[in-house]
């Protein structure tokens, strides 16, 4: 218990912690070279060893437009393979994007 409050007044006195500073670096990178939907991020950084509350800090703190990143991702399942408009929608969504960004993702995309 004295941890944890240590660490929240550490973290409200300081700011970001080492690992919320270093998560929000990595997330910003992964986001840099392809697209995440907000839950495959936090995966993607959980998969990096992060853990899920430092994952979901620079998830939220990424500055991530995720329409853009729906359309981002949209563009390179269109790069890798053949889908139609309701199979695209339907990738996304797996992906874990909301029913309304794979719409607009794959509107972006051409569909």
């Amino acid at each position: 218990m004295s941890v944890v409050i240590f660490l929240v007044f550490c973290t409200a006195v300081f700011g970001e912690t080492m690992g919320e500073k270093n998560a929000l670096r990595a997330a910003k990178q992964y986001l840099e070279l392809t697209g995440f939907s907000y839950s495959g991020l936090i995966r993607q950084l959980e998969l990096a060893e992060f853990s899920h509350e430092e994952a979901v800090y620079a998830a939220d703190n990424c500055g991530a437009d995720w329409n853009e990143q729906a359309e981002k991702t949209a563009k390179t399942y269109l790069e890798l393979a053949g889908f139609s408009r309701k199979g695209l929608i339907k990738q996304l969504t797996l992906a874990g994007f909301t029913s309304e960004q794979a719409e607009y993702g794959a509107q972006k995309a051409g569909y």
